[in-house]
């Protein structure tokens, strides 16, 4: 469910008609529901309810300050792969202790300010990383505690691109050495063991994979303690699919997905965390842009937006679905037109949809993409010397922009040229 419905024809986020903030914002903008975002994450809190856990939402999918700030202000500990992520978490009054540092990749720089800065645990994805923590840690004279991710190899019947714990990916240690691996960082200075960790990647549709990777994960658990380690809590990631409307995939509730995590891992005695980001935001959030041109092609006919893959790279790259809608509502009735949904970026790849079934559009007009609040904005660019388009947040009837549109002197005066060039 999400709040962008039509309403005397015209779409609505909440109760801020589209066109209304496109006359004030200019397009293409990204706008996220508050109402959306408080409705999923609750969703979850009501999936673990009766088990102890933290839900940390993971800000990679949405890392815009007020989208933050709402989750943050709900409850919502964060799940952070860079140190400017914990920044960020930080910059919206998020305790250390409710931030989980993720990502197999992490500097001593981002594990210094980490440590310093407060941290509820860092996961852990290798030795190295395992050993760099311990020097860190060390030198800081400042414990780190620490889960170690585990990679079950199990399919989780995803996009190559998004799965994250089959044998050939590069997340985590093999769950067969996670006993060894465990055992040394017990004996590595700095380090406190407080957990285990698993995600076995995004856009989930079917709870066979979670289920399997969390029984294993209960396993682990078991014997982890029979070794002496303080299993306190088992993290077991997040990767919930959401719906992308008019596609056939129909994932499942985040109660069924909860009474899958009651039913493996609820006898544990441990504190539960699940790091949920596409869900919490995916349909929160629209994609606005103007129809520039509608060319006709030989065999085909072409809507030209003034938005780009620049702006919403997820088709290009995934080749991912977004169901594309007109901003005022069409009369019913009328037949609709097939159209390759394009941007305006020297790129074949500059590609939205492709022999898409729309109602009939003309230069001028406005579409919407939905579930576009989970990896656009933080995947956008300035490809092409495109700006970055603004965000809006809407609550209720009122809206605000929470990232405007830089000037083209904004940008150009990031760039500067050596002085030999002069």
């Amino acid at each position: 469910m999400d709040h962008f419905l039509y309403r005397n024809g015209i779409l609505h986020a909440e109760d801020v008609p589209v066109t209304r903030i496109a006359a004030e914002v200019g397009t293409p903008f990204y706008v996220y529901s508050t109402a959306t975002l408080t409705r999923h994450y609750r969703v979850f809190e009501e999936a673990l309810s009766g088990l102890p856990h933290l839900i940390c939402y993971a800000m990679k999918a949405n890392s815009n300050l007020a989208v933050l700030k709402v989750l943050a202000d709900l409850g919502a500990g964060m799940d952070v792969v860079s140190g400017g992520e914990y920044k960020r978490a930080r910059a919206v009054g998020v305790p250390g202790d409710k931030i989980v540092f993720s990502g197999v990749g992490k500097t001593p720089a981002e594990m210094r300010l980490a440590l310093e800065g407060g941290i509820r645990q860092f996961n852990v994805e290798s030795e190295p990383e395992l050993e760099l923590l311990s020097v860190v840690a060390s030198k800081a004279g400042i414990e780190a505690p620490i889960t170690i991710r585990v990679n079950p190899d199990v399919d989780a019947k995803t996009h190559a691109k998004i799965a994250t714990g089959k044998s050939e990916n590069k997340f985590g240690i093999p769950i067969a050495r996670a006993r060894e691996v465990y055992a040394r960082a017990a004996a590595l200075p700095g380090l406190r063991v407080v957990g285990v960790d698993v995600h076995i990647g995004s856009q989930l549709t079917d709870l066979d994979p979670y289920r399997s990777a969390f029984l294993k994960v209960a396993d682990l658990t078991r014997e982890l303690r029979s070794d002496g380690h303080d299993i306190a809590r088992v993290d077991l990631g997040g990767g919930l699919g959401i719906p992308y409307m008019s596609t056939n995939e129909a994932p499942p509730l985040p109660s069924d997905y909860g009474k899958i995590v009651h039913e493996t891992v609820g006898d544990l005695g441990a504190e539960i965390e699940i790091e949920p980001g596409r869900l919490i935001a995916g349909n929160a959030g629209l994609l606005v842009s103007e129809v520039l041109f509608v060319k006709n092609g030989e065999d085909r006919d072409f809507l030209i937006l003034d938005a780009a893959m620049n702006d919403l790279i997820r088709p290009a790259m995934y080749d991912a679905h977004h169901d594309i809608i007109p901003v005022v509502e069409p009369v019913p009735g009328e037949d609709p037109h097939v159209y390759d949904v394009v941007g305006p970026v020297c790129e074949s790849g500059d590609t939205f949809a492709k022999r898409r079934v729309m109602p009939v559009m003309g230069a001028g007009e406005m579409v919407a993409f939905r579930s576009a609040g989970a990896y656009g904005a933080v995947m956008a660019s300035e490809y092409n010397s495109r700006p970055l388009i603004p965000e809006v947040l809407v609550q209720g009837d009122q809206f605000a922009v929470v990232r405007a549109r830089p000037t083209f002197d904004e940008m150009l005066s990031r760039d500067t040229i050596p002085s030999w060039l002069e």
